[in-house]
């Protein structure tokens, strides 16, 4: 079981379209810094699965029959924005998985193309694709958004963005877990006050702590988060994911 960071950005990406900080300058000038809309790719045996629709360009990376299927983590513009291309594909069709979210975004499930959208996925109930079992846990947010479980063996990995906080179902699902890595949004550095719709570094170091993770990754990071890693290190197991990374490998 293997996962590649497709995009480690938050909405805005980095750089910052107009912004002149220093970790956006760093990024116009280094093409390995920037961060695009977050995303990442699943491999298990044969399968290929998509994580959230956000990149702009999915019909040049994947060719038709690439993807076993997509997973969405919640129906917010940056991670499903690549889909409204993608739907007027011809032939064969995409599986695509994720929340109950009736509205959807714009168009998208009413005029859904060649994408085929599954029955809602329910929370804490287990599923499986090819070899991987798959589990939607509660995250929150603005909009209806699941994390996901994927394990293989004995190998798991939590993939847990868009967030603030975790739920108390979902934590104490990832406590039965003692070879847990996770991957967890991080889109901002440690703030006096509580965020509120997306984790900073304190809730983030906070959650590490409690459930002792292998390693934990942190994606969907901001300019400022960027900024702030420039004067700072991470504690020892909690690393900054970056675009094209891998996570883990056979």
């Amino acid at each position: 079981m293997k996962l590649t960071f497709l995009g480690t950005g938050d909405v805005r990406q980095v750089p910052v379209y107009g912004c002149r900080c220093r970790a956006c300058e760093a990024a116009r000038k280094d093409a390995r810094l920037r961060r695009r809309p977050c995303s990442a790719l699943l491999e298990v045996g044969d399968q290929r699965i998509l994580i959230d629709g956000g990149l702009t360009d999915l019909a040049e990376r994947f060719a038709p029959g690439d993807l076993n299927a997509i997973l969405l983590t919640h129906y917010h513009v940056d991670h499903v924005q690549g889909l409204f291309h993608l739907r007027w594909g011809l032939n064969d069709s995409i599986p695509v998985y994720g929340p109950d979210d009736r509205d959807g975004c714009a168009d998208l499930l009413k005029h859904p193309g060649i994408l085929e959208f599954h029955p809602p996925l329910l929370p804490c109930v287990p599923f499986t694709l090819g070899e991987v079992q798959i589990t939607p846990l509660p995250l929150q947010h603005s909009k209806p958004t699941f994390g996901y479980l994927f394990e293989q063996g004995d190998r798991c990995i939590a993939y847990l963005t868009d967030t603030v906080g975790l739920p108390e179902t979902t934590e104490a699902w990832l406590r039965r877990y003692e070879n847990l890595e996770m991957v967890i949004d991080c889109s901002q550095p440690p703030r006096p006050e509580p965020p509120r719709n997306h984790n900073d570094l304190n809730l983030v170091l906070d959650i590490h702590q409690r459930l002792r993770p292998q390693c934990t990754w942190l994606t969907h990071i901001g300019h400022e988060m960027d900024q702030w890693l420039q004067d700072h290190a991470l504690p020892e197991a909690v690393r900054v994911a970056r675009d094209g990374q891998l996570l883990m490998s056979e």
